[in-house]
C-alpha cells in the first residue's frame, strides 16, 4: 500500500523561520523610560545614536544657523533646561536655531542633537510654547521611536516574506495579491508615521520634562489647546503638528495625565534682588582740643585770666530814616570848624 508523502518539510521550515523569529524578538524587547511601556527594537542604542549623528550632518549642511542672538540665547536656555531634566549624561545635547522660514518643524535625535527651525516660532510664541515643542521632540529621542518605529518595518517585511511562504502553494496571482496589498499597507500610512501610542508617549514624556525643568506642564496643555483652536493654523498647520494632529481624545487623556506630570513639577524660584551693602555709621568728629595754658610756676600768682569776648547782639542795627515829601532827603553833616588862628607873641 503506497502512503502519500507528508507536507510537512515545507511547513516545517515555516515552523522553524517562526520560532526563530520569535527568540529574536524576546531578545529585542526593550521599556521606554518614564511610562514603562513594552517595545520592540531590533537595533541598539550605540547604532541609533550614530546613525542619527550623520543624519544630523547632513541636516546642518542643508541649512544655515540663525544669525539672531536673541532666538539663539532662548533656544539654548530652553533645551539646557529640559536637558538636565532628562537626566541622559551620556548624550551630547546641543540645541541649534536653522534659518529656514518655510521648514516648521522641531527635532530632537538619539544622542541629543536637538533644534527648531526659524519658520516654527511664529507657531511657539513664547517660551512655554518652545519648551512644549522641545520637549515632545526630545520624548521622541528619550523613548527611542524612530528605532521602533523602523524595527516595525523591518518586521513588517519579515512578515511579508512569511505570508509569500505561507501563499506559495496558492496560485501565482492571488500570492502576488496578497503580497502587493502587504507592501501597500506599509508603504501608504501603517508605518509610514509615528503611531498614536507614540506621539501620545512623546508628550507624556515632555510634560515631565517640563515639569522637572521648572515650566508647569499646564503650559504644554495651553499651547496644544491653542494650536487647535487658530484660525490660521488650521490653515497653515506646521510641520509638528500633520502628521500627528491633536484630537478631543488625545487631550483628555493629556488632561488625565497632567496630575501625574505635576508630581515632578519644582517651580524655578526667581533670584532674589541683591541687597546694598551697608554703610558703616560714620562716628562723630572728636572735639578739638583746646590748649590750657601751662600751670605757673611754684610761688609765682597765676596770671589773671583773659576777658572774655563780647557775645554778639542779636538785634539788627538801625536803619537810617526814610524821607518823606515834607522833609526830603535828610541834610547831609555840617562840616567841622576850621580853626581860629592864634596871635603872635609880640615878645618874640
Amino acid at each position: 500500500m503506497l502512503h502519500r508523502p507528508m507536507m510537512f518539510p515545507r511547513y516545517g521550515k515555516i515552523i522553524v523561520g517562526l520560532t526563530l523569529g520569535l527568540s529574536f524578538l524576546a531578545a529585542a524587547c526593550a521599556t521606554a523610560p518614564y511610562t514603562g511601556r513594552r517595545q520592540i527594537i531590533l537595533e541598539s542604542e550605540k547604532r541609533d545614536i550614530s546613525s542619527a549623528a550623520q543624519t544630523y550632518e547632513k541636516l546642518r549642511t542643508r541649512n544655515e544657523t540663525s544669525p539672531d542672538p536673541v532666538v539663539n540665547e532662548l533656544v539654548t536656555r530652553v533645551g539646557r533646561r529640559l536637558a538636565a531634566a532628562a537626566q541622559r549624561p551620556d548624550y551630547h545635547w546641543e540645541f541649534v536655531v536653522l534659518e529656514n522660514p518655510r521648514e516648521t518643524g522641531a527635532f530632537c535625535f538619539p544622542g541629543g542633537q536637538a533644534g527648531i527651525f526659524s519658520g516654527a516660532l511664529k507657531y511657539t510664541r513664547d517660551e512655554g510654547g518652545l519648551a512644549t515643542v522641545l520637549a515632545h521632540a526630545m520624548g521622541h529621542a528619550l523613548a527611542r521611536h524612530t528605532g521602533e518605529r523602523q524595527s516595525q518595518a523591518t518586521l513588517a517585511h519579515m512578515g511579508g516574506l512569511g505570508v509569500g511562504m505561507a501563499v506559495g502553494g496558492v496560485g501565482g496571482l492571488a500570492g502576488q495579491a496578497i503580497g502587493e496589498g502587504y507592501s501597500l499597507g506599509i508603504e501608504h500610512g501603517i508605518l509610514a508615521e509615528y503611531s498614536w501610542t507614540q506621539e501620545l508617549e512623546a508628550d507624556k514624556i515632555g510634560l515631565i520634562l517640563m515639569a522637572t525643568a521648572g515650566y508647569d506642564p499646564a503650559l504644554a496643555l495651553d499651547f496644544w489647546r491653542r494650536i487647535m483652536t487658530d484660525e490660521y493654523v488650521k490653515l497653515s498647520p506646521p510641520q509638528f503638528l500633520k502628521g500627528h494632529p491633536r484630537d478631543n481624545r488625545h487631550m483628555q487623556v493629556l488632561v488625565d495625565f497632567l496630575p501625574e506630570a505635576k508630581k515632578h513639577y519644582a517651580p524655578v524660584a526667581k533670584a532674589a534682588p541683591v541687597p546694598a551693602e551697608p554703610v558703616a555709621p560714620v562716628a562723630p568728629a572728636a572735639p578739638s582740643e583746646t590748649l590750657a595754658p601751662a600751670p605757673p610756676a611754684p610761688g609765682q600768682p597765676e596770671p589773671p585770666s583773659p576777658p572774655a569776648a563780647p557775645a554778639p547782639s542779636l538785634a539788627p542795627a538801625p536803619l537810617p530814616p526814610a524821607p518823606t515829601p515834607e522833609t526830603g532827603p535828610p541834610a547831609p553833616a555840617a562840616p567841622a570848624p576850621a580853626p581860629e588862628p592864634q596871635p603872635a607873641d609880640p615878645g618874640k
